[in-house]
């Protein structure tokens, strides 16, 4: 083992989850009971806060407190969305993460995110190597998006998943109550990879499920939809659709920017996408003279504490962890992923490591093998692997029966003498 001694910051980045703060929980515990690591330096806002120097002591904070953080949603230390630019073009930002490294003596780095931060950390990795200075970098992934490339899931897919099956069985049996016709449209999130939305077919397989699910690993066509809502609305005068906020035409158009031509775009240059499930219910409406109603899970999918798997915040938990544990251990430039086995038919979680460079900016897609025929829904397959990562029941605590959330102290930190 190559030993390193000094401080660590961990961040976080993106879209938040249910289970980002386990993993974050997971990399503070391990590295404030690592000897080889000095100070435990949280940055407020992901890379921004390392940019703008607004870093917290963890070890100020009362360990009791800390342990919240395994069952709190969202991103405890903040979140953002800040692209680095190529280093080779302009390495402003990079000189002055090296300044501050060098400020704290920083010789761990890990970064809580999906996509777009394990490009920020495969970029500060690559840098800090060609710069010879000594530090070891290490990404946590965290995406309920679960489309990070190598690793067989991602922490927070599967409590964003559970959610979505139980709240579209929820709607199942609220959109069939009455007696007079109604057609539902549910929006999940999802850009490119239908994971989210995929999660729906586990209603399905409870039997309170979608009519229809449709994900954006294929085409959309509008007609061909409203002509199948048509009929499924005829013979049953109900009719429930899950569709991925992604989905798009032959063309590459997103749908949900049929109805609005300016779409805003965040700083890595994705549209902000939304409003599908109300212009699809319009749509439907006027196609069919039935009564629509269009529901946008939004941020309740990601936020959803409450319902998180049990499996899914131990597992993010280890991969915090693991991080530190590897990069103590020497290792650097990886993000830590899982890899899936089973011992005597049950589902194992195994700790791997993947390449940052393979990583970064790469999507993962729901496999077409997945998608039945009609390219409408999902088959036993995607079943079979969604199913044994929702178990188990969070062991959230709670104070007159409201969510117990951590509350960090947040004490600015100072370089140790």
């Amino acid at each position: 083992m190559s030993q390193l001694k000094g401080a660590c910051i961990i961040g976080q980045s993106g879209g938040p989850s249910a289970v980002i703060n386990a993993s974050a929980y997971g990399a503070i515990k391990t590295a404030l009971e690592n000897p080889d690591i000095t100070q435990v330096l949280g940055a407020l806002h992901g890379i921004k806060g390392v940019l703008n120097d607004d870093l917290i002591d963890m070890g100020k904070e009362d360990p009791k407190e800390l342990a919240y953080m395994k069952y709190t949603p969202s991103s405890a230390l903040g979140s953002c969305r800040y692209k680095l630019a190529d280093p080779d073009v302009d390495d402003t930002d990079y000189k002055r993460i090296l300044e501050i490294f060098k400020k704290y003596n920083v010789r761990y780095f890990f970064y809580n995110g999906g996509n777009d931060s394990m490009d920020t950390c495969n970029k500060i990795s690559k840098f800090m190597l060609k710069n010879g200075y000594d530090c070891r970098v290490m990404g946590i992934p965290k995406t309920i998006d679960n489309d990070l490339y190598g690793t067989d899931h991602c922490p927070g897919f599967a409590s964003a998943a559970k959610y979505i099956a139980t709240s579209i069985m929820e709607v199942y049996r609220d959109s069939t109550v009455y007696d007079n016709g109604q057609i539902t449209v549910v929006e999940c999130m999802g850009r490119h990879a239908g994971w989210l939305t995929a999660a729906a077919a586990l209603a399905n397989y409870a039997g309170d499920g979608a009519d229809l699910i449709y994900l954006p690993e294929l085409d959309f066509d509008l007609d061909a939809f409203t002509e199948k809502v048509k009929g499924i609305y005829s013979k049953q005068k109900k009719c429930l659709v899950v569709v991925s906020e992604g989905i798009h035409d032959k063309d590459g158009k997103f749908i949900s920017e049929y109805g609005s031509a300016n779409a805003a775009k965040d700083a890595f240059g994705h549209t902000q996408l939304g409003g599908l499930a109300s212009f699809l219910a319009n749509h439907l409406k006027a196609a069919t003279g039935a009564k629509v109603r269009g529901i946008e899970l939004s941020l309740l999918q990601r936020c959803a504490a409450h319902s998180a798997s049990q499996t899914d915040i131990e597992e993010s938990f280890a991969a915090g962890k693991a991080a530190v544990d590897n990069a103590v251990a020497g290792i650097t430039d990886k993000m830590v992923g899982f890899e899936r086995s089973y011992e005597n038919g049950k589902y194992v979680c195994n700790i791997k490591l993947f390449n940052l460079t393979d990583v970064a900016n790469t999507e993962k897609k729901v496999p077409l093998e997945w998608i039945n025929e009609t390219g409408d829904g999902l088959n036993q397959g995607f079943i079979d692997y969604a199913l044994p990562l929702i178990q188990g029941e969070t062991q959230l605590p709670k104070v007159d029966s409201l969510p117990r959330f951590v509350r960090l102290a947040k004490v600015k930190a100072e370089p140790l003498a």
